[in-house]
């Protein structure tokens, strides 16, 4: 069975973390949290949950950077995202896998789909997910019934060939428009979206819904090039320790 790794991104989220990291499938070769400078201890729970938990330190500000630095570190043939803050079901995992292993490169998980559905957004975040998710359909002529989740499996390669450079909430919109453009195979899986379990949200509906739609202009229209120039994502050389500082990544 191809390896597979998942990835965190997390700050602040010592009292989620636990939760996630119990749950995840045994069959996961490698966890990866990427840290963004948290002081509440979020790193001691999840070394004391997963003793082998790969620590990635990241002091850029945004999702999309830390899952970046965390896509560079992760050495799994399958690669799995997922939020630190329990809204997501770890259990969820096999089902990404089961779909990169029938030949998919891409596997998003779908809020709308039947089998899946969210009791964590708010009418008007339904109301403005779903216009940006009509307005990716109609740019793109795909017929998705989510954009904007962060539950998202990916095979190496194909993972290689996206070129990301997003920082915020937008790397979910990112990735599934580069995809596109690189005519990779994406499914779309039923998921259930969870409260997250303590703690605030750092998504803000107005700031991230426009970023979500410049980026969608942008990779329409061109506007964003696809190819060197940009980060690739590489395995780093095995280290001794189970921490790893950004600088080692590059």
């Amino acid at each position: 069975m191809p390896s597979v790794s998942v990835v965190i991104p997390a700050k602040n989220e010592a009292r989620n973390i636990a939760w996630v990291l119990e749950r995840i499938p045994s069959f996961v070769d490698e966890i990866i949290v990427v840290d963004g400078l948290s002081t509440d201890g979020t790193l001691e729970v999840a070394k004391m949950v997963a003793p082998d938990v790969v620590v990635i330190h990241e002091a850029r500000p945004g999702k999309g950077a830390g899952l970046r630095s965390g896509f560079a570190g992760a050495r799994g043939d399958y690669v799995v995202m997922i939020d630190a803050d329990g809204s997501m079901d770890p259990a969820e995992i096999g089902r990404f896998v089961e779909q990169l292993q029938a030949g998919f490169d891409l596997v998003k998980g779908s809020r709308f789909l039947p089998g899946g559905y969210t009791t964590d957004m708010s009418w008007f975040r339904k109301f403005g997910n779903a216009r940006l998710r009509d307005t990716a359909n109609l740019l793109f002529g795909t017929d998705f019934s989510e954009l904007c989740y962060g539950y998202i499996g990916f095979r190496r390669g194909a993972l290689n060939a996206l070129w990301l450079d997003a920082d915020g909430f937008e790397i979910e919109t990112q990735i599934v428009t580069r995809a596109i453009r690189q005519g990779l195979r994406i499914a779309e899986i039923p998921s259930v979206e969870s409260p997250r379990r303590f703690g605030e949200s750092n998504l803000n509906a107005f700031r991230d819904g426009w970023r979500v739609l410049r980026t969608l202009l942008r990779e329409r229209f061109g506007l964003a090039p696809l190819g060197p120039g940009q980060p690739q994502f590489e395995p780093i050389p095995v280290v001794e320790s189970n921490e790893v500082e950004v600088s080692d990544l590059v």
